[in-house]
């Protein structure tokens, strides 16, 4: 880690903020994958599943808006945004997960094979990383459109956020060197 705000600490301050820097992401992505793999997530009803997908896409939403102010006035912004990252991206895919889980054990038929958790997880990083590999394939218009609000999300997620973040970094970064007290 270099960059001005990291400057005047010691050596020990520094990696403390290094070990939390890397050991923050591992903890969130752990807590976030234990949650998925043990939170009951069916519930027969489809209605039930779409009403899940958008009350867990606001969730991001309102999770991304609340850590991109707090990174802009945080002491330590790219350490912030570090932490941001490690929360919104894998909690975006697991969102997805989730309802394609949910949506395959309600609906069968929804892909062409049922989806355990561990591969609806699968599927969802396959279309979050790339268009998918063609070995789980939505069939019905359900899922279909479950997947392309995935895959538009993505490039939201991608590119916009990956963009505000990157400012709010920069403007945290002016702010520390402007003197003004963090947060």
């Amino acid at each position: 880690m270099s960059g001005g705000e990291y400057e005047d600490l010691p050596a020990a301050a520094r990696r403390r903020l290094v070990v939390r820097a890397v050991l923050a992401p591992v903890i969130i992505i752990i807590g976030l994958l234990l949650l998925y793999y043990l939170l009951p997530l069916v519930d027969r009803r489809q209605v039930s599943t779409v009403v899940s997908l958008i009350l867990g896409l606001l969730i991001v939403v309102v999770l991304l808006a609340w850590q991109i102010n707090k990174i802009k006035t945080s002491r330590y912004p790219r350490i912030r945004a570090i932490e941001a990252l490690s929360l919104s991206a894998p909690l975006f895919i697991l969102v997805f997960s989730a309802a394609y889980f949910a949506t395959s054990q309600t609906s069968p038929h929804a892909f062409n094979q049922d989806l355990s958790r561990t591969s609806a997880l699968y599927f969802a990083v396959t279309v979050f990383s790339s268009v998918g590999f063609g070995d789980i394939v939505p069939v019905t218009d359900l899922a279909r459109v479950m997947v392309i609000i995935q895959m538009l999300g993505d490039l939201v997620l991608v590119g916009m956020v990956a963009r505000v973040i990157l400012g709010a970094v920069q403007s945290g970064l002016r702010r520390h060197e402007s003197g003004a007290p963090p947060d």
